[in-house]
This record gives C-alpha cells, structure tokens and sequence, in this order.
C-alpha cells in the first residue's frame, strides 16, 4: 500500500476555472515547500504544460481510454515519485466522458479508480443560491464520488460570496475558498483552446501572480487535510523499463521536435524510449537549422505548425535535413502537427515536403476519441494492431492517406511505410508499449550517415593523468593583449541592461554593513521554484567549486573532461587527486554514464560544457546519480540555452549539486556571483567550509535583479540573439569546411589545427587554445560568439589563412 495525499479539482462543467485553480493551486502549494505532482484527467496536453510550470516536475495525463483502466494507479504513483501532494485536474463537467460510454474516462470515472477526494470549482457569476443547488445534484448523482469542498470562482462580491456560501451550508461541503472576477488570471485562448505556455513569455510572471492570489484566498491547510483523507492505494508505480526492452547495446539518438510550434508530447513517450536504450536530443524547428548529431530516428509530436507555419516555413536549411533523413530512411513518427509538418505546404506556406499532400486550416474542429487498427506491417505496428487514441485538430490533409497508417473507426487515415509513420491520431505510448518498442527498434537498426570523419583520439575512459597545474590554470582572459579582437573571453559581449548597473550602483549604499545573502536566495529559489533552504549563494562557481573540494574526504573523485578545469584545480588544492574520463571527439563528446567509475564518489560535470558547448540530456545525467555518490553539475552557461533545457536545477536529489554563474550572461566578470542549488544537508556541508560575508553586497545585488521576472525575460531575449549569432559562425565554419562541434553555449570548438591558435593572434585575433583542457590537444580552438559583423571579419581571415585541419 502507497500512502498518497491527493485531490482532483473537478467543475460541474467546462469554463468555470478549472485549470486556473488547479494550477494555482499547484504553484501556492509548491511555493509553499511542498512537492507536488500534476496530472489532467484525458488526453490534453496543454494543461499539463502549465502544471509543469507550476511544480517544476513533468505535467501527466490519466486517460483510461488512452492508457486503460489498470494503468491509472501505477502512471499516477510513478508521476508522484517523490511528491508529496498530488493534483488531479478534470476534463469537462465532473461526470462527463466518453459519449456513448456512460462517464467511461470522466473525471468521475479517474476520482473513482484512484479513490481520490474532489474539490469542485464552481462559476458562481450568473447565480448565488441555485449553486447549492447544482452542488448538491453533483453530490447525489454518484455516491461513489467523494465530493469533499467547494471554490466559488467570479464572485462579484463579498456580499454575494456570502449569499452562495450561506446556501451550501445544507450540502455539508466546506467552502475552501472565493476567487472574485477581478482576482481571475487565466491564459489567453485560439483555436484550440489556451495557448501552451512554451509560448508565453509571460506564463511565469503570471502563475506567480495566481500562486499569490490562490495563497491568500484559499484555506491551504483545510485543503492539505482533505487531500490527506485520500486512501493508501493498492499498487506499484508504472516502471518503463518493465515495459520496454533495449535492441543493442548502442544509444541511439532520436530527434524529437519541441520549441514553441512542438509543445505536444506525454512524458512518458521520452521515458519509454530512453529506457529502451535511445538518447534523446530536443530540436526546435523554428531556431535549429541542422538536426542532432548522430540522428537514427525522429519524433515529431504535436502542436501548432498552423500558427507558426511562417517560421517554419523560413527554416529552409532544417526542413532540407529532415526531408533528407525521411528519405534516407530514418524511423520518423509524425503525429498531428508533425503530420502537417511533412506535407508539402500550411495554408500554401512550404513545409517539409515528404508526404505528397497540403494541409489547410478548416473551420471545423475534429475532437474525438479513437480506435484504430494497423492495416498493414509498417513502422508502428504489424497487421491487426489495435490502439486506443484521440484526434484534435482544425486542418485537413489533401489527399487524406496513401498506404495508410491505421484504419480509424474502420477508415483509412494517415501515411505509412516501414520507416514512416505519419497521422493526425494522437497514441499514449504507455498504453501501447509494443509501439514505442517497435519505433525503437527500428532505430536501434538504423546506421546513420557519418557526419564527420573518423578521429585518432582515444574514447572514453577512467585516467589520472592529467595537465600541468599550470595548464589547468589558464583561463581566456590570458589569451587578450592590446590590439586583438577579443574571441578569446566567454563574457557575453553585450551591454549590461541598465536595471543591472542601477542595482550594482545602489549596492554600494550597503558597503557599509557585512553582507547578508537570504534575500539573494529568496529571489533564486523563487526563480527555480525551489526551497530557500535548497539556495546557497556564493562568490562565483569558482568559491562552490573549492566548497565541494573540502567538504568531504573524497575517495575517488572523478572529472568528466573536456571541461572547465577549476573543479581540478580546487580538488588538487584540498588534496585529492581526481580522476579524468576523457569523452571521445568521434562520438561528438557524449556522455558514456558507464566509463564512470561505479565507485567515484564525486562526479564533475558540465552543462552545457566549457568548452566543447556540448548539452547533455538531462535524463543522462542523472543515470550518473546513485546513493553514496554527489553529482556536480556546473550549469555555468544553462542561462544561455533556449529554455534552459536538460538543466537539473529544478531537480531534488539527495546527492546532486547544481551550480550556477551570472558572470557570462550578464557581462560580469567582476562580480563574483553564483551559486549552488542543493538538498539543505548538503549545502550544509559546504556552507560549514564557507568564509563568513563571502559574498559581496554587490554579488547580493546582481543575484536578486537577475532573478526577477523582468530579467528572466531580457535572458530569454539575449538567449534568442546568442542563438542566431552563433549560427553565423557555425554555418561560416561549416562553409569552410572547418570541423566543429554542434553547439549549444556561447562558444564553439573547432579544430584548426596545430599552430590555428598563433596564426589567427598572427592576423589580430584571440581566441582560446584547448590544449590545456584534459581531452583536447593543440589542434582544436574555442571560439566566442560576437556579434554578426565581427563574426565575419573573423571568417574573412579564416578563409584568407586557410587551408584549416
């Protein structure tokens, strides 16, 4: 038995704000130090979206259609690993389901499997006594639905509150709380309901609003009692490795689209795939003008490609690649958005062209529950196999299907192939694990091109041979003198935002007394929905680094290299002799989980790393994490990455430590500021090592106007710009011909080489040599992103200097 402490938050039909509370809900509860689990009753994926902003943990889905009925209890406990609390969010009126199927996968239907307590959320705007009424009609219909309190949304005043209030006094529900119509925030809508919030720049400022609102005006403790009233259920979570095999011992990578127009996708589909053995790299299709190294298969989910379709369209490079790797043979599943995605045109937009057909949008909404059946031996299936799924979408494809991929209500429907699986049918994979597993065995099959030819260098391995401490020592800074052009230092070379020099500049009002960081890790536990207690603030990566070093008598601490060399530096300065595994340049510096020895204690690691600008799946590292060991994770440049995704800063565990800098991104280097998110017995570990008033009151400073919601936006801003100016030196090196790195940091290492380094100084510019990191020799150079100008006078002398090797 599994003691879960739970609610659903149901309505007695769609609009009364249902998602508004739930997610409010979600993001007071977790900013209150609890940890909790989000789940949508049915199919829908833009929920979950906002759920997952609101907990920092995936957002779930419990569909008895999709998954079945058996699947509830072990999806929702494995969704509610480590959580504490979780909130179960309905579909449409309470007992409204599948029509024809007698409140089959309601609401009701999910509460009554997984024995969990409702809360209702009623509209009360254009009534005040007949909502008793309606509550009490809810609570009668089915006893086996425990309804357990009411929130009254839109009140339009005290008065009336209180009149609605007085009325369900003889249903015996407690009222939990009132929102009025002025307190309501909710997400702005289109055609197919609320716009994901991957596509609001302001869905974060605007939960912690509702988190605020929700806190004030709901009885949080009242509502924690009743969803501790929930009963232990009788079952084991949902494991994907139980249900899903690996084909070789190879990691294959599979592309999955996501960005802004790809926002459709279950949580599940990533874990059942990853346990069968595959990597997988997210690209977005509207920034990437390449697919991910190494690409063996492709999962194009779903979303709004109508919308985005000009975007799209203007990507001309990546739609290039795609078509050449669908045509090449790599397994790609193209589900709804995807399946527009391959067609010719959107509205006579061009698209990726594979499939021999147009989408256009239509004024019909199509939003049905499915039952397909696989007509013919292809990708997803062989003949006969039967899948549960769900259609949504306002566009039709012309023509239809040609060798369908599935048979819908006995219609064919679709394109499929041995390779290509394309449809407007939406699957949950953890229904149909035979499918995931068929994909992935495909791509375990799949060769892909070689993209880059062969290198000397040796793979991964465990060595303790290391450089020089001197060696390890240099930093870029070294690389400047007077007269070159700096692509040398990983500074952002941007100007400081004005609201950043005023704070600095007020900092020095604070000189005055000994410095106090709470307030700075207030601000960036707020910032990562975490803790204040998971927060320690410190005088850049470099003082957490030589933190971690002394806080234990490491036994076998171990680098992964190539990487920034101050984690060395500072474990030879506290006596320890750490360990390099060397990533092999073949393998374009992926992480081998397995070259780390099962033994190390501490691990050291970047992400995305200097300098290789490799960015490792989040779900790789944490195969690193085990009991009786710490992961580092030095996440100096994750602010630069779109989304910062794969970060693990959001991540509880034990023995993982993230480290982060405000140093690159923000412009400075003279401002020692960083800091180490943590569990608190570990920070404590390294705070006990901590010089007393490290932290400088301008460090302070820049933390918390670096965490506001005003600046989060700026970074993402300046993230955007790094983007595109780092395509103009990579698609100049590739121009060249000149070998480098898939980047996703503020630099790009090349390799020029032997003697690149001195020529390009020769010619006036500075760039960083890679010889004194552990992995690389003299051939290889690090190379800043500048802006598009100086980026090109650079590659004019590159193209003057060459040839390059």
């Amino acid at each position: 038995m599994v003691t879960l402490p739970r609610l659903v938050v149901a309505a007695p039909a769609s609009g009364h704000g249902k998602t508004t509370i739930a997610t409010g809900l979600m993001a007071a509860l977790s900013r209150a130090g609890h940890r909790v689990s989000g789940h949508k009753v049915g199919p829908d994926y833009i929920d979950p979206g906002y759920h997952a902003l609101a907990t920092t943990r995936p957002g779930r889905n419990l569909d008895p259609h999709l998954v079945g009925e058996e699947r509830l209890i072990p999806l929702l406990l494995h969704g509610a690993r480590a959580a504490d609390l979780a909130i179960i969010e309905g579909v449409m009126g309470l007992y409204d389901g599948q029509l024809g199927g007698e409140g089959f996968a309601s609401t009701a239907h999910v509460a009554t499997v997984t024995r969990t307590p409702v809360v209702l959320v009623v509209d009360v705007s254009h009534a005040s006594r007949s909502i008793a009424a309606v509550v009490h009609g809810m609570v009668a219909f089915d006893p086996s639905v425990r309804i357990v309190g009411v929130v009254l949304n839109k009140a339009g005043s005290s008065r009336h509150a209180e009149e609605v209030a007085g009325a369900l006094e003889s249903t015996g529900l407690p009222v939990l709380g009132v929102l009025h119509r002025d307190d309501g925030i909710v997400a702005p809508s289109r055609h197919l309901g609320l716009v994901p919030a991957g596509e609001r720049a302001d869905a974060a400022r605007a939960l912690d609003r509702l988190a605020g609102q929700i806190a004030e005006k709901v009885d949080l403790p009242l509502l924690l009692g009743l969803a501790r009233s929930a009963p232990d259920l009788d079952g084991a979570p949902w494991e994907p490795a139980a249900q899903i095999s690996a084909a070789s011992a190879r990691r294959p990578v599979v592309a999955m689209a996501g960005g802004r127009a790809f926002t459709f996708r279950y949580a599940e589909t990533e874990e059942l795939l990853r346990a069968a053995g595959c990597d997988i790299v997210t690209f977005d299709p509207l920034a990437d003008e390449r697919l991910p190294e190494g690409t063996a298969g492709l999962y194009l989910g779903g979303g709004f490609p109508e919308v985005h379709a000009a975007g799209l369209a203007a990507n001309e490079p990546l739609r290039g690649a795609l078509r050449a790797a669908v045509e090449s043979g790599v397994p790609a599943v193209a589900e709804c958005a995807g399946l527009l995605y391959l067609c010719r045109s959107i509205d006579g937009r061009p698209m990726v062209g594979v499939l021999d057909a147009d989408a256009a949008m239509t004024p019909r909404l199509t939003l049905s529950y499915r039952t397909a059946v696989v007509p013919a031996d292809q990708l997803t299936g062989v003949a006969g196999t039967r899948v549960t799924g769900h259609e949504f979408h306002r566009t039709t494809v012309t023509p239809a299907y040609a060798n369908p991929a599935w048979l819908v209500d006995g219609r064919p429907s679709g394109f499929g192939s041995a390779t290509l699986h394309a449809s407007y049918l939406h699957t949950h994979w953890a229904g149909h694990p035979r499918v995931a597993q068929r994909f992935a065995d495909a791509v375990h099959a799949h060769v892909p091109r070689a993209a880059r030819p062969e290198v000397s260098l040796p793979p991964a391995t465990a060595t303790t041979t290391a450089p020089s401490p001197d060696a390890l020592r240099w930093h870029g800074d070294q690389e400047l003198t007077d007269g070159l052009v700096d692509f040398a230092v990983n500074v952002h070379d941007a100007a400081r935002p004005a609201w950043l020099t005023d704070a600095l500049a007020r900092s020095l009002d604070d000189v005055g007394a000994y410095p106090d960081p709470a307030t700075a890790a207030t601000a960036i536990a707020r910032r990562h929905g975490r803790p204040g207690e998971e927060v320690l603030p410190t005088a850049g990566a470099a003082e957490a680094f030589g933190l971690v070093a002394r806080a234990r008598a490491w036994r076998r601490p171990v680098v992964v290299h190539p990487q920034f060399t101050e984690p060395d530096v500072a474990l030879a300065a506290a006596g320890h002799h750490p360990e390099h595994v060397l990533l092999d340049p073949g393998g374009g510096f992926a992480l081998d989980s397995a070259a780390v020895p099962e033994d190390a204690d501490l691990v050291v690691i970047g992400n995305p790393t200097n300098p290789t600008s490799v960015l490792h799946p989040g779900q790789t590292l944490r195969r690193l994490l085990r009991p009786g060991r710490v992961v580092l994770v030095d996440e100096a440049f994750m602010d630069s990455v779109p989304d910062e995704q794969h970060s693990l800063a959001a991540i509880p565990d034990p023995g993982l430590l993230v480290v982060r800098s405000l140093t690159k991104l923000w412009s400075i280097p003279g401002v020692r500021a960083g800091y180490v998110l943590g569990s608190p017995p570990l920070l404590a570990e390294l705070r006990r090592h901590q010089a007393p008033w490290s932290v400088s009151s301008g460090a302070i400073a820049a933390m918390i106007a670096t965490s506001a919601d005003d600046a989060l936006a700026e970074a993402e801003r300046r993230t955007t710009t790094i983007g595109r100016h780092r395509r103009v030196l990579t698609d100049g090196l590739t121009e060249l011909g000149v070998r480098h790195v898939p980047a996703a940091a503020p630099f790009v290492l090349a390799q020029l080489g032997a003697g690149a380094r001195d020529r390009l100084r020769s010619a006036g510019y500075a760039v960083r040599r890679a010889g004194t990191f552990p992995g690389l020799d003299d051939t290889w150079v690090r190379i800043a992103v500048r802006r598009p100008e100086t980026t090109r006078k650079l590659l004019a002398t590159l193209r003057i200097e060459g040839p390059w090797t």
